[in-house]
């Protein structure tokens, strides 16, 4: 073990912060960590964007289903897979249609994603907590026209940083087996099975006992909540989703 894995393993989403401010040079530090990661062929497909000011950041606390983390947390960001610069950049060199076909999709979500793990993991080494904001899907559009996203840009997620103000339980994951396969993939239910008492057992223990559920049934909740409205909403961005 060493202090950066000791560091991910306690990782836990931070959903009540202190008054203490994230100082520019703490920002600074975490973005420049978040420019570091991986991309592919350099494309840097994302943008970040910064959300300081307070009745914006109400709105969208509002729009990602009224989550008031979001507009009490001192440090607010939203991460954009953005193909929009891409292009920009590639027509300086020719009229090559540039779009937001599956594979350049998959790029610019996934260095958005890897951009923001990097900020998050940056932010626990200052000692900050963290939690990602997927609600911000909940009404992309409008998340969309209050940033002035242009085509080929679409908000991922959001993530509040600041200094915790609470401590909550490490939420258990998945057995490894669950996830790891060796050679070819193999289901593995009784990790599933297993996770689920743990899981039932955290909760209560989160709750005070008010709240009997398992992982599996969780996953069953959330699959009869699907954001249907996303199709859509990207293919109006200019992403090929048909």
């Amino acid at each position: 073990m060493n202090e950066i894995i000791d560091l991910l393993q306690r990782h836990r989403s931070i959903r009540k912060f202190t008054n203490e401010p994230v100082s520019t040079e703490q920002r600074e530090a975490i973005l420049k960590a978040a420019q570091a990661a991986s991309t592919s062929s350099n494309m840097q497909a994302y943008s970040v964007i910064h959300v300081s000011d307070a009745g914006l950041k109400n709105q969208l606390a509002e729009l990602a289903g009224n989550q008031a983390y979001v507009s009490e947390c001192p440090l607010f960001l939203v991460w954009c897979a953005d193909l929009h610069r891409y292009a920009e950049a590639a027509h300086r060199h020719g009229d090559t249609p540039i779009t937001g076909n599956a594979e350049n999709l998959i790029i610019a979500t996934v260095e958005a994603a890897l951009a923001a793990q990097n900020a998050a993991v940056a932010a626990e080494s200052l000692g900050l907590g963290v939690c990602y904001i997927g609600g911000l899907r909940n009404k992309p559009a409008e998340v969309s026209e209050l940033l002035g996203l242009p085509q080929l840009v679409y908000p991922v997620f959001g993530m509040c940083i600041g200094m915790p103000d609470q401590e909550p339980l490490l939420r258990p994951r998945l057995p490894l087996e669950a996830v790891y396969h060796e050679n070819r993939y193999t289901p593995n239910q009784a990790a599933v099975e297993s996770y689920d008492e743990t899981i039932r057992d955290y909760m209560k223990e989160r709750t005070g006992g008010s709240t009997d559920t398992t992982w599996s049934k969780e996953m069953a909740a959330k699959a009869l909540r699907p954001r249907k409205h996303m199709k859509a909403f990207l293919s109006r961005q200019g992403y090929e989703v048909e």
